[in-house]
C-alpha cells in the first residue's frame, strides 16, 4: 500500500464505519452509483464472532419487519440468506408475551421478524455488500481527523492514510467522533438530547440437551417492578437470553442470571433456563442511554457531510429500533443520490434525522416512566396513559388493539392508528364491563417447563 494511500475524491463516498447502519449506508450509496469506501477500526478479515467495536454485539438483536424490507430492497436476498444460515422466524402476535395485564393473547398473528445474532447479521450483511462493484472496504484503519480538500473532504486515519471524497457519511456508532471534528472545523456544536434511564442489560446463550427450543418469551417490567427478561431462539439451535433492570435492579456484572430471572414478574424464564445448559459467560452491557444530535438543524451545516444510525441517535437497545431506523435511513440515502441535480446535504440531513423521529418519541416516553423524579411532558403522560388502557384491552384480545399494536412497534403503522375510534370505543366498552382475570401461561411454555430432564 503507498504511503501515503488516498482514493481519488469524484464520486466517492466515504463510511466511517462498519456497522450496520455503514455498511447499509454503503449499499445504498452503490445502488445510486456512487464508488464507496468503507473504514473500520476493527479488523474484519477472518473475523466471526464477537468484535470490540460493537460492545452490544452479545446482546439479543432482532429485524423489525420494517427493517427487514428496508434491509432486503438495500441487500437483495439477505433474508433468504439469513434463513439459510439459521435465522429464526418468530410472529410477534404468537410470541408469549408477559405484559402489565398478564400474559397476552397468542392466537392473533402480527408481523414477522428473524432473530439472530448479532456476529451472523453483520457477516452476512458485510459479505452482500462488499460483493457490489464500486464498494470496498478498509478495515483496521481509524479515523482520526476530518478536513475540507479540493474534492470535498479528507479523512485523516491512522498509519498516514488519507481518504479523500466528496462525500463522507459517518457510521461510527455512539463513540462518534463526530462533535469534536466540527468544533475543530469551526460549526457551533449544540448539546445532544439526552435520556437516560439507567438501565442495563445481562444476556447468555443457553443449548438444549435435546430438540431445541423454538419458541420465545417476552416478560416486560413496569415501573413497580422494573426488571424484564427475553429469550429468543437463534441460529445453531440455541437460546439467547436477555435480562434487564433500571437503576438499582440493573443486573451486576457478577450477577447470577438464573437468579436474576427468577425474580421477574413472572418466573417462566428461570423455569426455563434450569432445563437448558449454558454457554459461556454473562456478558453485560450499559450503554443504553437515549441521545440524539440536533446534526442539520443549524444553517451552516458543512456540505457533503452526513451522519447516521447511533452516531446520529441512539435509543435505549430495549425497543430493537436501532438497525431498522439504520436502514430506513440508507433508503433515505439511496433515494436523494438518486436524483439529478445538485445536492443539499443539510436538507438531507434533517431528512435522515426526521426517520428517527417516531421512535426516538416511543423510547424517551417509555424510558421516562422508569426515571425517578422524571417530569414527563403532558403529551408524554398522555400517550402513557392511552397506551395503558389499550395495552388492558389487548390483554383481554382486543383483535385491533393487539394488531395496532404490533403495527406500530414494526414501525409498519403510524402511532396515530392508535386512536382510532375503534379503539377508542373499545376502550371505553372494557371499562364499562368486567375485565376477565389474567390468562393462563402459553401451554406452549408451560410444556417445556414441565419437560422431563431434557
Amino acid at each position: 500500500m503507498p504511503d501515503p494511500w488516498r482514493y481519488a475524491g469524484t464520486g466517492t463516498v466515504a463510511v466511517v464505519g462498519a456497522s450496520l447502519s455503514g455498511l447499509l449506508a454503503a449499499a445504498g450509496a452503490a445502488e445510486a452509483g456512487r464508488r464507496v469506501v468503507v473504514l473500520e477500526r476493527d479488523t474484519l478479515a477472518g473475523a466471526d464472532g464477537w468484535r470490540r467495536g460493537v460492545p452490544q454485539g452479545r446482546q439479543i438483536h432482532v429485524l423489525l419487519h420494517r427493517g427487514l424490507v428496508a434491509a432486503e430492497e438495500l441487500v437483495p436476498g439477505l433474508e433468504v440468506a439469513l434463513e439459510g444460515a439459521g435465522a429464526v422466524r418468530v410472529n410477534t402476535g404468537e410470541l408469549p408475551w408477559y405484559g402489565p395485564f398478564g400474559w397476552q393473547p397468542t392466537w392473533i398473528r402480527s408481523y414477522d421478524l428473524l432473530s439472530v445474532t448479532r456476529p451472523l447479521l453483520e457477516r452476512l450483511v458485510r459479505e452482500r455488500v462488499l460483493a457490489r462493484p464500486g464498494v470496498e472496504l478498509v478495515d483496521g484503519v481509524r479515523v482520526r481527523g476530518l478536513r475540507p480538500a479540493a474534492a470535498g473532504w479528507q479523512l485523516l486515519c491512522s498509519d498516514g492514510l488519507r481518504v479523500e471524497a466528496d462525500m463522507v457519511v459517518d457510521a461510527s456508532g455512539r463513540s462518534s467522533r463526530m462533535p469534536q471534528w466540527l468544533a475543530e472545523l469551526g460549526y457551533a456544536v449544540p448539546e445532544p438530547e439526552v435520556l437516560d434511564a439507567s438501565l442495563a442489560y445481562a444476556c447468555q446463550v443457553f443449548r438444549s440437551p435435546g430438540a431445541p427450543l423454538r419458541t420465545g418469551v417476552v416478560v416486560g417490567a413496569t415501573p413497580e417492578r422494573p426488571r424484564s427478561g427475553l429469550g429468543l431462539p437463534v441460529e445453531g439451535g440455541q437460546w439467547l437470553v436477555s435480562a434487564a433492570g433500571y437503576g438499582p435492579e440493573r443486573p451486576g456484572r457478577d450477577m447470577d442470571l438464573r437468579s436474576y430471572l427468577a425474580r421477574l414478574r413472572e418466573p417462566v424464564l428461570a423455569e426455563i433456563t434450569a432445563t437448558l445448559e449454558p454457554v459461556g459467560e454473562v456478558a453485560v452491557h450499559r450503554q443504553t442511554s437515549n441521545r440524539r444530535h440536533g446534526y442539520g438543524l443549524a444553517r451552516d451545516w458543512p456540505e457533503g457531510l452526513l451522519v447516521v444510525g447511533d452516531a446520529l441517535c441512539c435509543f435505549n437497545p430495549l425497543y430493537g429500533q436501532g438497525i431498522t431506523v439504520g436502514a430506513l435511513q440508507a433508503g433515505v440515502l439511496r433515494d436523494a443520490l438518486r436524483r439529478r441535480g445538485p445536492l443539499a446535504t443539510r436538507g438531507l440531513q434533517r431528512d435522515l434525522r426526521r426517520v428517527a423521529d417516531v421512535p426516538w418519541s416511543v423510547a424517551t416516553t417509555e424510558d421516562t416512566r422508569y426515571l425517578p423524579g422524571a417530569r414527563p411532558t403532558i403529551k408524554q403522560r398522555l400517550l402513557s396513559g392511552w397506551t395503558n388502557e389499550l395495552a388492558a384491552i389487548a390483554t383481554a384480545g382486543h383483535q385491533r388493539a393487539v394488531r395496532t399494536f404490533g403495527g406500530v412497534y414494526h414501525l409498519m403503522t403510524p402511532p396515530v392508528e392508535l386512536f382510532h375510534p375503534a379503539l377508542v370505543a373499545g376502550v371505553v366498552r372494557g371499562r364499562l364491563s368486567r375485565r376477565p382475570g389474567p390468562a393462563a401461561r402459553p401451554a406452549v411454555l408451560q410444556a417445556l417447563v414441565d419437560a422431563p430432564a431434557r
